[in-house]
């Protein structure tokens, strides 16, 4: 049998792919979904292509910013208590080495180790590396791979923006007849799109998904619509 290249992602690495693709199909249905919403509503009180394209790129930068920030704040918190729970770890494997082995290995026993074997692969990742054993068994965390609250506000700024736009381009760039149209037929399009990635992603049906998306956007697109038709009527 020939030896064969084997190249695949396992574990926290595979895990954390996973999330940040999660995060970026969410952050590009977000831009659709709250774009959409502020050019059709728009579109439902003037047909004028500067008013819409204003204020669909007032939302795109406002959304686009809101999410950045928002997510820098959220990592940052996250990074912050990883820090303090790594230097915790660190400061009891100087103080109580014993205790922490004798951790270690309770917690290799829990899962599925025998007592001896639990015992001697606790005492072998101690002496390679105490801090990382203790991280990832006890803590979960890879403290070379903590989160990074700028990763993260860029991925999410990106994300947003991509699916902005879409509804945005889709309702100034088709003449005045066909603009609201083509843009709730590529919003819902690309809902459909978000809607079966983020279900894969997750390993759930996909029709659910698709369905609760395109059904929210079109919601969405529907009250913004109303709401900006009244106004328009109301000379607002």
């Amino acid at each position: 049998m020939s030896d064969q290249t084997h190249d695949e992602a396992h574990g926290g690495a595979l895990g954390s792919r996973l999330n940040w693709l999660r995060a970026g199909v969410l952050g590009a249905n977000d831009g659709i979904v709250s774009t959409a919403g502020i050019v059709v509503g728009v579109a439902g009180a003037t047909d004028d292509r500067s008013a819409l394209l204003t204020a669909g790129l007032a939302g795109l930068l406002a959304g686009s910013m809101s999410m950045a920030a928002g997510e820098y704040v959220s990592v940052s918190t996250q990074r912050d208590a990883e820090e303090a729970a790594l230097a915790q770890e660190k400061r009891e494997l100087r103080e109580e080495p014993e205790a922490e082995l004798a951790e270690l290995t309770a917690l290799l026993a829990a899962r599925g180790l025998s007592g001896d074997v639990a015992r001697e692969a606790a005492q072998q990742l101690t002496a390679r590396d105490a801090l990382r054993a203790h991280a990832r068994v006890e803590l979960g965390i890879d403290p070379e791979d903590l989160t990074n609250p700028w990763h993260a506000a860029a991925a999410s700024f990106v994300a947003f923006t991509v699916g902005a736009l879409l509804p945005l381009l889709a309702m100034t760039l088709p003449p005045p007849s066909w603009r609201l149209a083509v843009t709730v037929v590529s919003v819902l399009f690309a809902l459909a799109l978000t809607g079966w990635s983020s279900a894969r992603l997750g390993a759930a049906p996909p029709r659910p998904a698709v369905g609760r998306n395109m059904a929210g956007g079109a919601l969405a697109m529907a009250v913004t619509y109303g709401a900006g038709s009244l106004l328009g009527a109301a000379g607002v």
